[in-house]
Parts: structure tokens; C-alpha cells; sequence
């Protein structure tokens, strides 16, 4: 296999207020983590993330698979998660790795954030490819290459959905994926053979401004697109899961951006004597719902973490305005 092509846009889970029932359906832990392929050719190894953008340079621990993969070749499926200080999967933690982009960091942020690699499909194994495939003989297979222990873990699956979404809503994370079986692996899309139940809920918008306190940034005015092409404000966040440097350096990144001109559609009593800037940057938010109050606002908004995904690609899903 050349690692000369374009990069596979993974198959992503469709959202579902309830679990599946049925001995058809197999169920996984939903990890707050980084979607991460790994491309494994008989050298060294390569990662990509779901968007198509490399990531090897982030994790030179994968770099070489002798030490968790006895396959010639092979694409791994999973995400690449760190812990936070609670021993839980913190997209905030994982994003100090990810969001590296400089050769003579990276080994400080190794020693800073550790990570693991939790594999959950295998899309090619010695030169012959799965998709097609049923999960279960595909995860099978990932069972069988894989070594044990070290960085790379299997995902387990588990009969009992209601049950593992249950003990996640008890340790306080995301939530749970539910699969049928049987399906097969289709690329850069949803499907309905694949379910993501969570107990809160996410999205990535992009900062159309901030306001001020004493001088000092204190909340992100942040917002999605629409079809046509306009920002429409969805709410104001302050930083959340950032400490203290993190939220200085945030703002030092924002100022280069300000602008005159608001990049709203229109203005929102929330915003209160706003500062404007050029809509580049995105981040991710959790929050509890949405609620109507001049279109569409987030309920209980919390910073993540700063993202990399391209401001035009942050938009509002269907029935959400």
C-alpha cells in the first residue's frame, strides 16, 4: 500500500436520542477524543485526521508500529484521547497535542500530555482492504493484529447498551456508539447502522467577537453559518476549560483580527459593547440545549477547546434554525 493517495474521510455515527435494542447492535464507549486514521505500510506510519490533515508529526509514538501491530500493512479507525486531571478523556488535554504545529514543541508537549490510541476498526490489513466486510469479522481481525498493552488499545463492544450508557452518565463522560454487526464501512458519510447517543451535547463554531472587563477579554461572542452564507450569533462563552495562560494567549491570537465592521447578521442583547473580529478562528463548545431567543442560542455554553476546523465549515444542522 503507497501512502501516495488522498487521505479516507471515515465513516461518522448519526445522533440518536435513545439506544437500539436488539442482539444486532453492539455498543462502545464514545470517547471525548481526536478521530485519528492510521496509515501503516511496512515503514513508518502516518496519521490523519478526519478532515484529511496530517498529524504525525503530533504523535511520534505511533510512528513506529512493531510495537503494538504484527500487520504488514494496515489503516487503523479510533481516536486519540488524553486524560485530564479528573482520569477522564479530555478533548481539552488531547487538543495541547493535536494542536501542536512546530517541530521543536512537540517533544515538550509529548512530556506534557500523554496519550493512547483507543483503535475501533480496521479498514486494511496485508494488502487486502475491509470494507466491505461485516464490523464484527472486521473488529475480529483488528483483535488478532494488534499487540496488547503499550499506547494502542482495542475498543471492547458490549451487548448491553442501556447499560453502558448508564455507568458513562455515572463517570461523568460523553456517552456511547452504538453498531450494528453486520454493517459494512462507508466512507465519508453517516449511516443509520451507526448511533451516537450522548448526554450533552457539542458543536464547533467560530468567534465573531469578545467582550471586555476591566480591559481584560472575558467571553468569546461566537456563532454558525447558514446555508446562504450568514453568521448568526448562538451565544457567548468564557473560557471554560482554559486556564489562565491558555485564555491570555486565545485573546493575544484574536487581536490581529479585530474589525469595525460586526460579522452577525444581526446584533443580540448579549452582546454587550463588543469587540469585532475577522471570523477565523473556532472552538469547541458543550452545552445543555438550544433555546429560542431571536433565532437560535446555546443553553449553558462551555469552552472546550480551540480547533483547527475552517470557519466556513462551521454551520447549523438541520432544524437547528
Amino acid at each position: 500500500m503507497e501512502i501516495g493517495f488522498e487521505p479516507l474521510a471515515p465513516m461518522e455515527p448519526q445522533p440518536a436520542d435513545a439506544v437500539p435494542a436488539g442482539e444486532e447492535w453492539q455498543h462502545q464507549i464514545k470517547w471525548d477524543g481526536v478521530r485519528m486514521l492510521v496509515y501503516g505500510h511496512g515503514g513508518p506510519c502516518r496519521l490523519f485526521n478526519r478532515r484529511g490533515r496530517e498529524r504525525t508529526l503530533n504523535y511520534p509514538e505511533l510512528v513506529q508500529p512493531q510495537s503494538y501491530c504484527k500487520a504488514r500493512s494496515f489503516i487503523l479507525d479510533g481516536e486519540m484521547i488524553a486524560l485530564g486531571v479528573d482520569g477522564k478523556p479530555s478533548f481539552h488535554e488531547v487538543m495541547r497535542r493535536d494542536g501542536v504545529r512546530r517541530a521543536d514543541r512537540v517533544e515538550a508537549a509529548c512530556r506534557q500530555v500523554a496519550v493512547s490510541y483507543m483503535a475501533f476498526d480496521l479498514l486494511y490489513v496485508n494488502e487486502s482492504w475491509l470494507l466491505d466486510v461485516p464490523l464484527a469479522e472486521r473488529q475480529q481481525l483488528l483483535a488478532e493484529v494488534l499487540l496488547p498493552g503499550g499506547i494502542v488499545q482495542p475498543v471492547p463492544a458490549y451487548a448491553d447498551g442501556a447499560a453502558l450508557l448508564a455507568l458513562m452518565r455515572q463517570a461523568g463522560m460523553e456517552g456511547i456508539v452504538s453498531k450494528k454487526r453486520d454493517s459494512v464501512y462507508r466512507l465519508g458519510g453517516k449511516h443509520e447502522s451507526w448511533l451516537k447517543i450522548k448526554h450533552y451535547r457539542d458543536l464547533i463554531a467560530v468567534i465573531g467577537g469578545f467582550t471586555l472587563r476591566d480591559g481584560l477579554m472575558n467571553a468569546l461572542l461566537v456563532g454558525l453559518y447558514d446555508a446562504d452564507g450568514g453568521l448568526h450569533f448562538i451565544g457567548h462563552a468564557g473560557a471554560g476549560r482554559l486556564n489562565r495562560d491558555q485564555w491570555r494567549g486565545l485573546s493575544e491570537l484574536l487581536l490581529p483580527t479585530m474589525a469595525t465592521a460586526c460579522p452577525f447578521v444581526r446584533l443580540h442583547p448579549d452582546m454587550r459593547e463588543p469587540v469585532w473580529v475577522t471570523p477565523r478562528y473556532t472552538v469547541k463548545l458543550q452545552f445543555a440545549d438550544w433555546r429560542p431567543a431571536e433565532g437560535r442560542t446555546l443553553r449553558q455554553p462551555l469552552l472546550l477547546a480551540l480547533t483547527d476546523l475552517p470557519a466556513r465549515s462551521c454551520v447549523f444542522q438541520a432544524g437547528e434554525i
